[in-house]
């Protein structure tokens, strides 16, 4: 179990666009593994491996119903939009709502390289779409409509 730091807002590896994954290799595994249980610990729903410090298009999310781990997700479809409310492990203490699809679904391969496309809505949709995101340097306050809880200023 190796727990890591999360990466917050101003580090400038947030902002940058992260590689696609070109061999799952016992490194990338061993990533997954590191994502999992520092999202559990710190605790959240989703976790990209940029708030780590790694620069490789790999995410896990758990909304309660089991973990998802995806290497180089994308987005295939979205349908329909709702506002909600967000916030981020790497940006503690704020929250805004967030216009996002509905309903998306999401094609990347597993831990042993099967490809999967996952059909989700609701929280999981929302949390899919948040963590892919971060893959391109994407910060959900680049996208809030409303503030919640204290606006942040980027550093």
């Amino acid at each position: 179990m190796a727990i890591h730091k999360i990466l917050t807002l101003g580090d400038p590896i947030l902002r940058e666009k992260s590689q696609p994954v070109k061999k799952i290799t016992p490194h990338i595994l061993k990533l997954l593994d590191n994502l999992a249980d520092t999202m559990y610990e710190a605790p959240g729903v989703g976790l990209a491996a940029p708030q780590i410090g790694v620069l490789k298009r790999v995410i896990v999310v758990d909304v309660g119903e089991g973990l998802t781990e995806l290497i180089n997700p994308e987005i295939i479809a979205a349908t329909g939009q709702e506002v909600g409310p967000e916030g981020c492990l790497s940006i503690p203490g704020t929250q805004g709502e967030v216009p996002r699809a509905a309903e998306v679904t999401v094609r990347g391969l597993d831990r042993h390289g099967k490809l999967r496309e996952i059909a989700a809505e609701g929280l999981y949709a929302r949390a899919l779409q948040h963590e892919i995101d971060h893959l391109d340097g994407i910060l959900f306050i680049d996208k809030v409509v409303r503030w919640l809880e204290n606006k942040p200023e980027e550093r």
